[in-house]
């Protein structure tokens, strides 16, 4: 399995969901996951990230 962007868990650009489709979680486990550890890592690298792989991640095409 590839991992892309989500069309069907998708809130901001489907970046968590794909990450949580791709490891088999569920979604807000990952985003919930996701925004702890951007606070604790002072929030910058976790916002850079994101955005980053809003346009790294390729779309998913199934839908």
């Amino acid at each position: 399995m590839r991992l892309t962007k989500s069309k069907k868990n998708s809130m901001f650009f489907g970046i968590c969901g794909g990450i949580a489709e791709w490891i088999g979680w569920d979604p807000t486990l990952v985003r919930i996951a996701y925004v702890l550890a951007s606070i604790f890592s002072a929030a910058f690298p976790g916002i850079l990230i994101y955005i980053m792989l809003i346009f790294i991640m390729p779309d998913d095409d199934k839908v």
